[in-house]
């Protein structure tokens, strides 16, 4: 079974939307939430995920045993979420050899070129199509 890594901050408003679809669509895989604050981390739990943590340390350690990580692209740049994302989870999402599905969610200033401003909800949608060849391979 995959092994898929959510990573979100703030309240984990986006990574509770991401488990939920995820569920929602029957992928098979294992999810574990790691939230860089607690709040986060429940809301994640709370929305289905398997196993939840909290913090730099299990970012930097779900990161070298994901197969898949998601959530917003602000999880590749330090300093992002409002300082919630240090430096080294930073490196540890961009060096895993993991696949990443990154959500352009345009704030903390990372603003994709090419991406169109889609609602939450289109977002879930194709993050959930991208993800379900990943799981079911």
């Amino acid at each position: 079974m995959k092994q898929v890594a959510v990573i979100d901050g703030q309240g984990g408003k986006l990574g509770q939307l991401i488990i939920e679809h995820i569920r929602d669509a029957g992928l098979p895989c294992e999810i574990t939430a790691v939230g860089t604050n607690s709040i986060a981390t429940t809301g994640m739990i709370r929305a289905g995920a398997d196993a939840g943590a909290t913090g730099e340390n299990p970012v930097m350690v779900v990161c070298r045993r994901a197969d898949v990580i998601i959530g917003p692209i602000g999880i590749l740049t330090a300093d992002s979420l409002l300082g919630e994302i240090t430096p080294q989870m930073a490196v540890a999402v961009g060096q895993s050899e993991a696949v990443k599905l990154l959500l352009p969610v345009n704030l903390c200033r990372n603003l994709v070129v090419g991406t169109q401003n889609m609602s939450l909800s289109r977002l879930m949608s194709e993050m959930v199509e991208m993800l379900r060849p990943l799981c079911e391979s």
